[in-house]
């Protein structure tokens, strides 16, 4: 198999050590390694499969210099949006985690176990989805594909991870009794429901991204959908109350038979054998249960859904997107 040159921008960040980690559980065909970040972090040493790397100051004339086949971006919407191009001018495949592109009609949205047909029409930028989408829409698009989704209501438990290593810090600092500095209010003993900035109709960024990106990757602009995404005093692993309307008919039996043989999906049957963010520590699968029948409504369904939102949220996706890259390259 052909062997690659890659590149992780943002590589000193909480996600970006996470892709290295999981390139390296994955064994991608890697021939050459970059690593970006700022200036701050340039000159650091990281350690990669028993060998130790330099970080280099993420600027234009440093990838120009470079002939990098993928880089995995993870460092804002400010950078991906200044550096983006410059990689995918140069022929580089770039996979970007930051939600820059992720509304570019030009740019596929992929999430692997759903759409990984949409990269076949790339132009050398393909987005990662925000974290609580991609483990939403692995549960629901064998569902959508069985049984045509009418209406999807989101209530989410987000973990404080997802805002960065400043609400990580947050957290740990809030438990000593100190003020929030990344958080509008401290999130140690409290929920928040409040993630990204404030629209004019009154939902979040966050909510908004989750309903955008759910109709793009579904590949249903029309599909009806609402969503209430919460801050919650938990470190890693994401959670989702999901309320679903199916258009068609459907029996519980039938909804847990989709789901069982649902790629990427691990599945919870007994009403009381229920997933929690800590089940979900450190692994790639969406975790499935609670899984019941809304009898308040005609085909009306209600799941709990739990995945690690920097593994499969963020670093796991993106790397198996470079993955079914590498083997459309392949065939």
């Amino acid at each position: 198999m052909k062997k690659y040159n890659v590149a992780v921008v943002g590589a000193t960040g909480m996600v970006g050590r996470k892709m290295l980690q999981v390139l390296a559980e994955r064994n991608l065909p890697i021939d050459n390694l970059y690593l970006f970040a700022s200036a701050r972090s340039a000159g650091n040493k990281v350690e990669f499969m028993g060998k130790e790397y330099t970080v280099i100051e993420l600027t234009e004339e440093n990838v120009l210099a470079r002939k990098i086949d993928i880089a995995l971006f993870s460092a804002g919407g400010s950078t991906s949006k200044a550096f983006a191009p410059v990689f995918a001018n140069n022929g580089t495949l770039v996979i970007d985690n930051s939600s820059q592109w992720r509304t570019d009609p030009n740019v596929p949205l992929v999430v692997p176990e759903v759409n990984s047909h949409d990269i076949d029409w790339h132009n050398n930028i393909i987005a990662n989805p925000n974290c609580s989408t991609i483990q939403a829409v692995v549960a629901l698009a064998p569902l959508h594909r069985k049984y045509g989704i009418k209406r999807i209501v989101y209530s989410t438990y987000q973990a404080v991870s997802g805002a960065g290593m400043g609400g990580f810090a947050d957290l740990e600092n809030g438990v000593k009794g100190e003020a929030p500095k990344k958080f509008p209010k401290p999130i140690f003993g409290n929920v928040i429901p409040h993630i990204d900035v404030f629209l004019p109709n009154g939902y979040t960024k966050e909510e908004e991204k989750m309903m955008f990106e759910t109709r793009k990757i579904l590949g249903d602009p029309d599909l009806k959908i609402t969503a209430t995404t919460v801050r919650v005093p938990v470190y890693y692993g994401h959670s989702e109350s999901i309320n679903i309307e199916f258009k068609n008919p459907i029996t519980l039996e039938g909804v847990k038979e989709c789901l069982r043989n649902a790629d990427g999906v691990i599945l919870s049957e007994e009403a009381e054998v229920y997933h929690t963010p800590l089940d979900t520590a450190n692994t790639n699968p969406v975790y499935v249960s609670r899984v019941r029948l809304d009898n308040s409504v005609e085909n009306g369904l209600n799941l709990w859904v739990v995945a690690d939102n920097i593994r499969k949220g963020a670093a796991t996706n993106a790397v198996q997107i470079a993955e079914k890259v590498i083997a459309k390259d392949n065939k």
